[in-house]
């Protein structure tokens, strides 16, 4: 029997996952490590599991891509039997992909308990995927380890027990705390031949993408950025795919978009860390902008981490074109917002939830031998 089994899908999920595999042990707690194959890229996971210290999978389930329906009835199917073989105390699932929704239903419908890491986010737009799955997750877990305050009031809105809540901060910025140094190091831009300020540019999510007329929108706010600084634009496949589909390599003027692969998680650190400000339409890149005190202009019209904007660097500001040229001029030209970093994103979260399992297992484990 494994304390815990941890689950992640998709890149991001193993920045967060990593604190807590590395608490566990410390702990005194056994773990197993499921990547069920959501994202893969076999030339960067090698890589990326290196920079992040990560142990190789105990089971890789190989699902790959899909509709909704596919990845997840996969993921479900293959999934199960590893439940099985490794029986945890509990199941740890991490953000709001597919992964995490369809191993907690898988979960919950074997008895096990869940513990959900970033629990209680909400942007309220059911036109997200991830905002059904973070939900359906919640209502399913018996753990729900919070990165902010008011994602405690997001749940108990919803009707569940506040004795199930613990706020215990981001294991994101754990990690990115104690990668920020070696990414910085690594002189990307640099490598890049970037010379002087740069903005950073990430956009990959599917309302953005998939529409002609936002996406082009979009790249054409971004070229009328480039004309007063150069911006760097690490291509997500699927939005690759976009613009060759709506023949946008003719329409954008590309000569100041420095465009570049899919980049490791410490060469995409380093260039946030280094950046003038950062466009983008990630949830994660808000909270690391927030912590590396770079202005943020969020290309989405709601955003689940409000905190980035109230206590952060974070502006929402949708994707009209001239709203996202004048807040990407705001942030060049010394708009910058003084904010702080939120509380308890202090690089000890994956403690916090491992000690926190822990004693739960512990005590249970007494209960059953007296």
């Amino acid at each position: 029997m494994t304390d815990l089994l941890v689950v992640a899908g998709a890149r991001p999920n193993f920045m967060k996952a990593a604190p807590v595999l590395e608490a566990a042990g410390r702990s005194g707690l056994s773990s197993a490590l499921v990547h069920t194959g959501q994202h893969y890229d076999a030339e960067l996971s090698d890589v990326f599991f290196a920079e992040l210290g990560l142990p190789q999978p105990d089971a890789h389930l190989g699902v790959g891509s899909g509709t909704h329906a596919e990845q997840t009835a996969r993921i479900m199917t293959a999934f199960e039997p590893e439940l099985r073989r490794f029986d945890p105390a509990v199941v740890v699932v991490v953000g709001d992909v597919n992964s995490t929704l369809a191993c907690s239903l898988v979960a919950a419908k074997e008895h096990y308990p869940i513990a959900h890491v970033e629990a209680g986010l909400r942007c309220h737009d059911f036109f997200m995927a991830e905002e059904i799955n973070r939900r359906l997750c919640d209502h399913l877990s018996t753990y729900l380890f919070t990165t902010s305050r008011d994602a405690r009031d997001n749940l108990v809105a919803e009707g569940i027990s506040d004795a199930r809540i613990e706020f215990v901060g981001n294991t994101m910025i754990d990690t990115l705390l104690r990668s920020a140094e070696a990414a910085r190091a690594r002189r990307v831009s640099e490598q890049l031949e970037v010379s002087g300020p740069y903005a950073l540019l990430t956009l990959h999510r599917p309302e953005n993408v998939d529409s002609e007329s936002i996406l082009t929108g979009l790249l054409r706010a971004v070229e009328e950025v480039s004309a007063e600084v150069p911006v760097v634009f690490p291509l997500h496949p699927r939005t690759a795919a976009r613009i060759d589909a709506f023949g946008l390599r003719d329409e954008i003027d590309w000569s100041r978009i420095v465009v570049q692969p899919s980049l490791g998680y410490l060469d995409f650190l380093g260039l946030l860390a280094d950046a003038a400000f950062v466009l983008t339409d990630s949830g994660g890149v808000q909270e690391e902008a927030t912590v590396l005190g770079i202005p943020c202009v969020t290309l989405r019209e709601s955003t689940e981490r409000p905190v980035t904007v109230e206590q952060g660097t974070n502006v929402v500001v949708g994707t009209r074109s001239e709203d996202v040229l004048a807040a990407a001029r705001d942030a060049l030209h010394g708009g910058r917002r003084p904010g702080r970093i939120p509380e308890l994103w202090d690089g000890r979260a994956g403690e916090r939830i491992a000690e926190s399992l822990a004693a739960e297992i512990f005590e249970q484990a007494a209960s059953a031998n007296a």
